[in-house]
């Protein structure tokens, strides 16, 4: 990902980068439904490499990290990355992307395990958390604001309600199964959709 960053080529501040779209799936297969952002990331891929073609990566920042990128008609260049890192070890992951779409599982306690939700960065203010992922994740990227990095203003946040956030080794609930296909489609709807501004 370092890689494609830097070639990627260099966005004015505020203006509309010029990096990839970058996918960021987070989660842990081991932990029953915490394991949907990898799913998705994987299904989504699979979508992916039949609407454009795949492209280099480019080399990995983490061996705890997976990253794919494809160059999409109409859309240019995105990247879909899976991991279960957290905190400043996500920073590479968000530098530099034009645009920025979280996928992972949350715990709201106020929607029904499976329930897909749209969510910004403002939906998420207060105390962080709702997923282990997101109480690094948002600090981090106040963090490259305040150091005046190259990260998106508008970071898209497709969440699943879990439903068993608990069982080491569990599969995931049906609920949070059968939401898969519907997050595939609401991240390629927002990968057809218009460019942010970096902050």
């Amino acid at each position: 990902m370092a890689a494609s960053t830097a070639s990627s080529g260099t966005a004015a501040r505020g203006g509309l980068g010029t990096g990839p779209i970058r996918v960021l799936a987070l989660g842990n297969e081991l932990i029953a439904d915490d394991g949907m952002g990898i799913v998705t990331a994987r299904e989504l891929c699979r979508h992916l490499a039949v609407a454009g073609s795949p492209v280099p990566a480019g080399p990995s920042f983490d061996p705890a990290v997976t990253a794919r990128a494809f160059e999409l008609p109409g859309a240019g260049r995105v990247e879909v990355v899976e991991t279960a890192l957290t905190g400043m070890y996500l920073l590479e992951a968000v530098v530099g992307a034009s645009r920025l779409i979280v996928v992972d599982t949350v715990v709201t306690g106020a929607h029904d395990p499976g329930t897909v939700l749209e969510l910004r960065e403002g939906d998420l203010a207060g105390p962080r958390g709702g997923s282990p992922h997101y109480i690094g994740l948002l600090e981090t990227l106040d963090l490259a604001r305040a150091m005046r990095m190259e990260v998106p203003v508008d970071v898209v946040f497709v969440a699943v309600e879990a439903g068993d956030y608990v069982t080491v080794g569990g599969e995931m609930t049906a609920q949070v199964g059968a939401a898969v296909p519907i997050v595939v489609d609401r991240v390629i709807g927002l990968i057809q959709g218009g460019a942010v501004a970096l902050a």
